[in-house]
């Protein structure tokens, strides 16, 4: 037995939205998967976001290259073959990051470093607040190796599905529905779609944020108190730290700008000693 649920009409795919208000939430929204193994969880996947009314899948690497025209996949994506003839296909979690605002991992299990974690409700919730501004992400790890450290590093949250701890295994497309469908309940809170204004300025960017991290780092390297043969968890933990602010694109300027001055002053004081 089928069981039909009435979603939106399915809005573009690309990987740039102009639709950044709540109501445009369901087109702001990418959900990302890296290095997928099998075409059926990619067909499923597809599938579960249409039935909750997503359309942007973009798959990191996938094991099978031509993963969108795999007879598996077509025939678990089940109705949503648009939403897998759609999907964007690129080389790196960077590139498919690439112009969102906010990013949420998901992870069967706890990290003693990376961002902050929640429950996939509470996710939800700030997914709301942030797909006001513009394009966020969803990344899901390949079924069997889950997200790797730098993966989750990358984004901006962390969610952790609290499933039976006796048999805690989810199914790739399951996990994805879970969250589609506590995404589609926050976006669907305010009847006439209108995201409150909470005066904030423009959020930065994953790719604006990376750059900062790594001007950051070579400021803190000139300093001498970052040792590269030594690194320990500083920058791990510096991640952390500036992901639970949901930084604006003026703060990574800020952050810039003194990292920026620090290596002028480094390699003042250089020629100084020679």
């Amino acid at each position: 037995m089928h069981i039909v649920v009435q979603t939106p009409s399915s809005p573009s795919s690309s990987l740039a939205s102009d639709n950044t208000g709540i109501g445009g939430g369901f087109t702001s929204t990418r959900f990302v998967l890296v290095e997928p193994s099998h075409p059926g969880n990619v067909g499923a996947a597809a599938r579960a976001l249409k039935t909750m009314g997503f359309s942007r899948l973009v798959l990191v690497s996938p094991r099978v290259t031509d993963v969108k025209n795999d007879p598996e996949a077509i025939a678990m994506a089940s109705g949503a073959d648009d939403v897998l003839a759609s999907a964007h296909i690129v080389p790196t979690l960077a590139d498919a990051l690439s112009g969102a605002q906010w990013s949420l991992a998901l992870t069967a299990r706890s990290r003693e470093y990376g961002p902050p974690q929640l429950a996939p409700r509470a996710a939800a919730t700030q997914a709301r607040e942030h797909a006001a501004h513009g394009d966020i992400a969803l990344v899901f790890g390949n079924e069997r190796t889950g997200l790797s450290n730098e993966d989750v590093e990358r984004c901006s949250a962390l969610a952790h599905i609290p499933a039976n701890p006796a048999y805690s295994s989810l199914n790739l497309s399951q996990a994805i529905q879970v969250l589609a469908y506590e995404l589609r309940m926050a976006y669907l809170v305010d009847g006439d779609g209108q995201a409150a204004s909470g005066g904030a300025g423009v959020l930065a960017a994953s790719d604006e944020i990376e750059r900062m991290y790594v001007h950051l780092e070579n400021a803190l390297i000139a300093l001498e108190f970052l040792d590269p043969g030594n690194p320990k968890k500083l920058m791990s933990r510096l991640r952390r730290l500036f992901a639970r602010s949901g930084l604006e694109r003026e703060e990574v300027n800020i952050v810039r700008g003194i990292a920026k001055h620090i290596l002028l002053k480094a390699k003042g004081r250089d020629a100084d000693e020679r």
